[in-house]
């Protein structure tokens, strides 16, 4: 096989498959999808050999909104000798480049995570065979490509690899996070995980400093309220329901029993605007993208609902809204990321504001 080999959330394996499909044409590699209900991985077979490393420094990962992972897959190996499977596979990376880290991963569903103890066990011969045969660098590498092998049964694996500056650099695309005990709901790991993956991490001091005001539209009982107010932020909750006591306890907090629709803030003083409403996402992508263009907020981040066929297009349709609201305010050059995040269900995150802000 000669392609990319994406990780996704279980149950998205068609939104991966059209995603690819459509930005791997843009670029000119053509080919075919391969997806699988329910697997938790798609991949792209190229017709040309050479234009799998090709996608796997332009395809930039960043852009892709429903894939954990991508690496470019050189190999198949199938029916290994369960006796001897560093051979075989020691084999498949002969002709490639030096790497910097291994990966050995699975699909993050109920089969693949029985194989989780398995990668683990393998890694170490596996990882000191690769050093020996000047594969692998004898030290974590970040600068160079980082080496996959992605297990899909114990004798089946994938093998590729991926440049540091295009792909994700966590275990299996996954942010993990521990729920805090003290939050109201466990939305906030949305929230905390979407400022991790979107806000630089060198930034965080200014743009998620504390003396910041926020707004949060639909805020009850307060789980992305909760992140906001943790980094020191003074918050407006727009909601008709209840909000958690605790964090109203703060002096952090101004309770807002309003339509997060028709909510006005009295002072121009609002950095964040953040909304994991219910609603449309049609509606919530016209919605957040005004605040940013009339300038009432300087960052939104939101979630948009997702019905549970057509995603991606409904996604591509609301990303669309946002960029004639954008366009027709002639705010000049903005900045918008999306995502399907780790602790997300049906539903992506996006990151909008003004690049001169």
């Amino acid at each position: 096989m000669a392609g990319l080999v994406l990780y996704c959330r279980s149950g998205f394996e068609n939104d991966v498959a059209n995603e690819v499909q459509e930005k791997a044409s843009k670029l000119d590699v053509f080919g075919y999808v391969e997806a699988k209900g329910n697997s938790g991985f798609v991949l792209f077979h190229c017709y040309q050999q050479e234009h799998a490393e090709f996608l796997g420094k332009k395809l930039l990962f960043s852009q892709l909104i429903f894939a954990r992972q991508q690496f470019a897959c050189q190999h198949v190996i199938e029916n290994m000798d369960v006796n001897d499977r560093i051979s075989p596979l020691l084999d498949a990376c002969s002709d490639f480049p030096l790497c910097g880290e291994l990966r050995v991963e699975y699909a993050d569903t109920t089969e693949g995570r029985e194989l989780s103890k398995f990668c683990r066990k393998i890694s170490v011969p596996l990882r000191q065979a690769l050093r020996k045969n000047n594969k692998l660098t004898n030290k974590d590498n970040a600068n160079k490509p980082v080496l996959h092998i992605f297990f899909t049964q114990n004798d089946k694996a994938y093998i590729g690899f991926s440049f540091s500056n295009n792909n994700s650099p966590l275990p299996l695309g996954i942010m993990r996070l521990k729920f805090p005990f003290d939050a109201p709901s466990r939305s906030t790991l949305k929230l905390d995980e979407a400022f991790q993956t979107f806000i630089p991490k060198e930034e965080h001091e200014v743009r998620l400093q504390g003396g910041l005001h926020a707004v949060d539209l639909g805020a009850c009982p307060g789980g992305w309220t909760y992140q906001l107010v943790k980094r020191g932020m003074f918050v407006h909750a727009v909601d008709n329901g209840a909000m958690d006591e605790s964090l109203m306890e703060t002096g952090q907090v101004i309770y807002c029993p309003e339509d997060g629709f028709k909510f006005q803030p009295k002072k121009k003083n609002i950095y964040w605007l953040v909304c994991d409403m219910i609603e449309q996402p049609q509606r919530v992508a016209k919605l957040m993208a005004t605040w940013v263009a009339e300038q009432r907020c300087k960052e939104a981040m939101f979630n948009l609902k997702l019905p549970m066929k057509r995603r991606y297009e409904s996604v591509q349709g609301a990303l669309a809204i946002i960029d004639n609201v954008m366009k027709s305010a002639n705010v000049g050059a903005y900045e918008i990321q999306s995502k399907h995040l780790y602790h997300n269900r049906e539903e992506v995150t996006v990151h909008l504001r003004l690049k001169n802000n």
